[in-house]
C-alpha cells in the first residue's frame, strides 16, 4: 500500500502512475470533494513547452514534451498550438521572445487570418508554436479523478492524511524548505462574439498575457505572477490589464461578461522548477509552479519509479 496526501494534480497523477504500475494506493485529501482546494482549477492548461521556454529553464522542455500525449490518455487535448501575437508597439518583445524559444514559424498577418480568422487586421507578425496544445483545467481534474478511481486508487476525502505518508503532495501546506508562494490571478469571459481556435499570448513589456479558449464561448485570460503569499481576490490592477489585454487581441471582448475571478498560490522553489525532495522519511513532489499541467506528467512518473524502487528494495 502506497499512501498520498493530497489529491491535487500532483497527488492525482501520481496515484495515476502507480496504479497503472500496479500499486495499492490510498489518497488522503482534506477537501469534501474533489479539486476543491487545488491551485490547478485557476490554471490556464496550456501544454506549451516550446513558449515556456522563454522564461524557463531547458528541462521544462525535457520535462514537458510529452504532457499532451500524457494527459490525452485520460482527458480531451486540444492540439492547435500556440499563437504568439504583440501590437506593434511591442515587436521588439516579439523579437526578442523568439530568440528565447524554439519550435516556431514567423507567420505574418495574412497567415494570422488563416489561423484565426477573427484576428483580421489585428496584427502584423506573429510566432506559430504548432506542436503545442492545452485542456480545460477542471475538466482534466475531473477526468484524472475518475481514472485513478477507475484503476482501484481509494481517495478519502474530508480526512487529514496521517502523519507519515509515503508521498506527500500537498503544495505549500508541505511547509518545505525554499518553498515560496507566486500568486497567479485569472478571470473567465464569456464571448460568444469572438470564435477562436488556439491560446493567444499577447506580449507587452510589463506583464505577457495569454488567452485560453473554452467550450461555449467562454475564454480564460491570465498571466500574473506576483510574489505573494495572500490567496485574496485578484486586484483591480491585475484585472485592468487583463482585460485590457482582451481588448487588444480583440475589441468584441469589452462587451465580454466576466463570468469568474480567481487567484491561486502557486508552489516554486528558487530556480522556479519541481523537484522530489526526501525529508524525514518522505518522499514530496512539490514546487511545480506555473507548470503544473506541462510538468506534473513527468514528475508524477519519476516519483512513481522511486518510491516502487524503494519499496522494492
Amino acid at each position: 500500500m502506497i499512501t498520498i496526501a493530497g489529491a491535487g494534480l500532483a497527488g492525482l497523477a501520481s496515484a495515476y502512475e502507480l496504479a497503472k504500475r500496479g500499486a495499492s494506493v490510498t489518497i488522503f485529501e482534506r477537501a469534501e470533494k474533489p479539486g476543491e482546494n487545488s491551485v490547478a482549477r485557476f490554471a490556464g492548461g496550456m501544454l506549451a513547452p516550446y513558449c515556456e521556454r522563454e522564461s524557463a529553464e531547458e528541462n521544462v522542455i525535457t520535462l514537458g514534451c510529452t504532457a499532451a500525449d500524457w494527459w490525452a490518455q485520460v482527458t480531451p487535448v486540444t492540439r492547435h498550438g500556440t499563437l504568439v501575437v504583440a501590437p506593434p508597439r511591442d515587436h521588439a518583445e516579439l523579437t526578442r521572445f523568439a530568440r528565447r524559444t524554439s519550435h516556431f514559424d514567423e507567420v505574418d498577418g495574412q497567415v494570422i487570418t488563416q489561423l484565426e480568422p477573427a484576428l483580421e487586421g489585428r496584427f502584423e507578425r506573429g510566432l506559430f508554436f504548432k506542436e503545442e496544445a492545452h485542456l480545460d483545467p477542471r475538466q482534466a481534474l475531473a477526468d484524472l479523478t475518475k481514472a485513478v478511481e477507475e484503476l482501484g486508487v481509494e481517495i478519502r476525502y474530508g480526512t487529514d492524511a496521517p502523519s507519515r505518508v509515503d508521498l506527500n503532495c500537498t503544495a505549500m501546506a508541505a511547509g518545505l524548505p525554499d518553498l515560496r508562494a507566486v500568486r497567479g490571478e485569472m478571470a473567465v469571459l464569456h464571448c460568444p462574439d469572438v470564435k477562436l481556435s488556439r491560446v493567444i499570448r499577447l506580449l507587452h513589456p510589463r506583464m505577457p498575457l495569454y488567452l485560453v479558449p473554452r467550450a461555449d464561448g467562454l475564454f480564460m485570460i491570465g498571466g500574473t505572477m506576483v510574489e505573494s503569499s495572500s490567496d485574496r481576490p485578484p486586484t483591480l490592477r491585475s484585472l485592468t490589464e487583463m482585460m485590457s489585454a482582451a481588448f487588444a487581441i480583440h475589441p468584441a471582448f469589452a462587451e465580454a461578461s466576466v463570468v469568474e475571478i480567481g487567484a491561486g498560490l502557486r508552489p516554486a522553489f528558487p530556480d522556479n522548477l519541481p523537484r522530489l525532495v526526501e525529508r524525514d522519511g518522505v518522499l514530496h513532489l512539490n514546487g511545480l509552479y506555473r507548470h503544473g499541467f506541462l510538468l506534473a506528467p513527468a514528475m508524477a512518473q519519476q516519483a512513481a519509479e522511486q518510491l516502487l524502487s524503494e519499496t522494492c528494495k
